[in-house]
Parts: C-alpha cells; sequence; structure tokens
C-alpha cells in the first residue's frame, strides 16, 4: 500500500521536475543567443542546413531566372592579328534563392547579408567567346536580401575573340560581342534576362574611361534562346560593344609624311628636264618613302585574311613615285644633248610639234618650224664670201680665178706663192663655215629634242597629277564615309 502511494507520488512530480528542466535549459540557450550577434545568428540560420550543390528551388518545374548587366569601364587591347579583344566590365548579376530568406525581425531588423561565394548555389553563366583568364580580381562575397535575391557584383577582365575589320583602319568602328549563357543548364532550368532597360545599357558611358585610342559607340544587347540538340534548349544574352579608333595619331604619323613625299615629288616635275638633277632627286624621295614604309610597317595591323586599305595607299603610292622616276628618266634621255643624235622623226614631230591644239593645251605657245633657218647642204659651195678685200661667188682653182680677174680687166694676179696663201686661206674659211653649219645643224636637231621632251613631260605630269588627284579625292571620300557613319 504504501509503494503505491509513492509511485503515485512520482509519477506526478516526474513531469513538473522534467517541465523545470527543460525550461531552464531553454532560458540558459535564450539567454546565450541573445548575447551572440545578430549577423551570427542569421548566417548559422541560412547556412545551417544549406545545400550549395542543388538548385535553390522548391518547386523543380520553376526555372531560376538570372538577370545580368555589363558595364564597359575600358578597352585595353585590341590585338588585330590574333584577332582578340581586351576590355575591363563591372559585371553584375541577381537570381532568387529561396532557400536564403528569413524574416527581418526575427534578427534584429537586417535586410541583407553578406556571405561568402563558395557557401551558396551560383549559376554557371560563362562568355562563349572567352579565349583567356584575364587578370580579374577575386570578390569572395555576394549580397543576399531578406526576401531571398542575391546580388552577385565583380570586375573582370574579359579576353575574347572577336572578328575585327581593319580595312578601314585607322577609321574602323568594331563590333564585338560578348555573350553570356549557362554551359550546363538549359532553359527549363535557368533563364537569363536584363537587368536594366536597352536603352539604358546602350547609353550608358559613366565609369567608361574615354581618354584611349578607342571611343565606345554603345552597347547593344539581344536576347536569343538556341539549341544544339532537339530536345535542349539554352537562353543567352548577348552584350555588342561598338567602338570606334581615334584616327588624329595615325593621321598625323602616317598619311601626312606620305602626302609631304608626294607633294615633294610633283614639285620635282618644275625641275629642268635636262638637268640630271631631277633624277637624283626622285631616287632621294624613292628611298626616303622606302624607308617611311620600314618605319611604319609596325605600326600598321595585319591580318592573315585582309590588309587595310591604308597599306594599299602606300604601296600605290609608291609606285606612282617609281612611274614619276621612269617618266624622269626617259625625258631626260630624250633631251641629252649628243652629237651624233638623230634628227626627230617626221611623225613624231607632226605629233608634238606641228600639233597647235597640243602647245595651247599645254600652254607651251606657238612653235613654228618656219623660225628654223634652212640648212644648207654640205655639197653647195659658199657664196657672198669675202677675202682680203676680193669678192667672190665661188671657191675656183687659181687658174679659172685668173681668166676671171683678167676678162675683168683687173690687174694681172699675184706671183704663184700668193695665189697659194689665198687659196688655203679661202680653204680655210670654208672649213670655218662647214664647222659652224654643222654646229648649228646640231643645235637644232637638240633645240627639237629638247621641245619634244619639254611637251612630253608637261603632258606626263599633268596626267601624273591627275592620277594623284584622283586617288587621294576617292581614299578621302571612302574614308570620310567611314568615319561618319
Amino acid at each position: 500500500m504504501l509503494l503505491g502511494v509513492w509511485q503515485a507520488l512520482l509519477a506526478l512530480l516526474l513531469p513538473m521536475l522534467l517541465a523545470r528542466g527543460e525550461a531552464r535549459v531553454r532560458g540558459r540557450l535564450q539567454a546565450r543567443n541573445a548575447t551572440r550577434p545578430a549577423l551570427l545568428r542569421l548566417s548559422d540560420y541560412l547556412l545551417a542546413n544549406y545545400r550549395k550543390g542543388v538548385r535553390p528551388v522548391r518547386d523543380w518545374r520553376k526555372p531560376t531566372t538570372v538577370a545580368v548587366d555589363v558595364i564597359v569601364y575600358a578597352i585595353l587591347n585590341v590585338d588585330e592579328k590574333n584577332q582578340v579583344l581586351t576590355t575591363y566590365i563591372w559585371y553584375r548579376q541577381f537570381w532568387i534563392d529561396e532557400f536564403l530568406q528569413w524574416n527581418p525581425e526575427d534578427f534584429d531588423n537586417i535586410t541583407k547579408l553578406s556571405i561568402p561565394t563558395d557557401s551558396i548555389w551560383v549559376p554557371d553563366i560563362l562568355i562563349n567567346e572567352f579565349v583567356d583568364v584575364g587578370k580579374s580580381p577575386d570578390i569572395p562575397y555576394v549580397y543576399v536580401r531578406h526576401d531571398g535575391e542575391v546580388r552577385n557584383y565583380k570586375p573582370l577582365q574579359v579576353v575574347t575573340a572577336c572578328s575585327l575589320d581593319i580595312y578601314n583602319f585607322p577609321f574602323d568602328v568594331q563590333n564585338c560581342s560578348l555573350t553570356f549563357t549557362s554551359w550546363l543548364h538549359t532553359i527549363q532550368d535557368i533563364n537569363i534576362t536584363l537587368w536594366r532597360l536597352p536603352e539604358k545599357v546602350k547609353s550608358d558611358k559613366s565609369v567608361f574611361m574615354n581618354q584611349g585610342e578607342w571611343e565606345l559607340l554603345a552597347v547593344l544587347t539581344q536576347y536569343r534562346e538556341f539549341s544544339i540538340e532537339s530536345n535542349d534548349c539554352f537562353a543567352e544574352m548577348k552584350f555588342s560593344v561598338v567602338i570606334r579608333r581615334r584616327p588624329l595619331f595615325y593621321v598625323v604619323s602616317l598619311l601626312l609624311p606620305s602626302i609631304f613625299l608626294m607633294v615633294m615629288d610633283i614639285m620635282g616635275f618644275y625641275l629642268p628636264p635636262d638637268s640630271g638633277e631631277r633624277v637624283s632627286f626622285k631616287i632621294t624621295l624613292l628611298l626616303g618613302y622606302s624607308v617611311f614604309l620600314i618605319i611604319v610597317s609596325d605600326t600598321l595591323p595585319a591580318t592573315a585574311i585582309g590588309t587595310p586599305l591604308i597599306g594599299i595607299y602606300f604601296v600605290v603610292c609608291m609606285a606612282l613615285l617609281v612611274i614619276s622616276l621612269a617618266e624622269t628618266i626617259l625625258i631626260v634621255r630624250l633631251v641629252h644633248k649628243q652629237d651624233l643624235q638623230q634628227p626627230v622623226p617626221a611623225w613624231l614631230r607632226r605629233l608634238v610639234l606641228e600639233r597647235t591644239g597640243t602647245t595651247q593645251l599645254l600652254c607651251l605657245g606657238e612653235w613654228s618650224t618656219s623660225q628654223r633657218p634652212p640648212a644648207i647642204p654640205q655639197s653647195t659651195k659658199t657664196d657672198d664670201c669675202s677675202a682680203m678685200g676680193n669678192h667672190c661667188s665661188h671657191l675656183e682653182e687659181p687658174r679659172d680665178l685668173e681668166k676671171t680677174l683678167r676678162g675683168r680687166g683687173s690687174p694681172p694676179p699675184p706671183p704663184r706663192e700668193a695665189s697659194l696663201a689665198v687659196r688655203g686661206l679661202l680653204q680655210e674659211l670654208s672649213s670655218i663655215r662647214h664647222f659652224l653649219e654643222k654646229r648649228d645643224e646640231i643645235r637644232e636637231v637638240a633645240r627639237d629634242w629638247l621641245h619634244v621632251g619639254s611637251v612630253l613631260d608637261k603632258l606626263l605630269f599633268r596626267v601624273y597629277v591627275l592620277a594623284v588627284l584622283a586617288y587621294s579625292i576617292t581614299l578621302v571620300m571612302l574614308w570620310s564615309i567611314w568615319q561618319y557613319a
């Protein structure tokens, strides 16, 4: 009987004692938690049972939507030879993590928390055009809001492949794309959207370093869904970075020196064609232009599939200098004075010297062949020569001279020695006259060739200037269209 009473009392008191002990332990735990910082309590609460290897959705049929954004900070390098673009961007993305949600009132009204990136699930969004790992700083934390929104901000040095068109160098505009997509997850698991409006992304140059070689024109956005296989569909967001090269440096260092050399080549045509200085001057210009091309060869961009137009421009300028030198050599050869030079052919005289329209067109004035004194054949004997006060009409033998003098009633002829001296003197005078006539004839031939060379030189000079002007105007128009397109 007594044992039953004690058992009944113990059964009544034991629950009370256990409840009091639990309350005492709970109170101690609450007191201990009250002394801990709210951030630690919130971090322990969020990461206690978190599994970062599982996509953070309660319903697996619901895709995780990741919003992305890009702000271009600088254009670091444009490698035309390897078709690589290096940019520095500010990349931002956010998504909803349904396993990282809490009530701010339970944790001292904390609405956002920074936690390590390695401790939570992060989408595998990469850039398709990646070709090299840039020197990007490591940002180990992300921001988490109480509604589960996770924000991941990080700067990226992006080294991407880009199809660079250098034909319009240095007035070229490049369009390189940065395509963000999930490498593994399909659109049923991860979808991509744009954080900001496309208009704001397009015109955002707030942080761009605008003092370099390249100018940022716009950042265009495009959303696209693509499939590699028939059953798998992926989402991607493409950012097209449109940049334009500032051409002032290349105009000053490449185009202006070439233009100056071409102007000096044109001015070289004003040197007399019969002087040898023009040939040496043209050769000096050609050598100077060759050295100039060697110096600027490292500055010009080069690819395996194309050559910039400015390279073609330099090659054509070199060809024009060679043509100018060849024309100068031809003209100098025509006007060079030679004792055995043949007279101007009849067809060339009719074509060049007797066409008054050609001379008027070239501003050479009239060239009349009647101004040239008629050449006296060598077989014709000298007339109206005077020697020692006696006038004769022909050079005759001494006997004929004596008969002539006697027939005119002149005094008897001088002694034989005197007649021999007169005959020698007349022969000397005849030789001098023949020499002077031959010299005049050679001078007339040289003068004709000089005039032919002058006419051809002016004609070729005008054709050369027209070719240079037409080529220069065409290039200026093309580059102007490309620059302001």
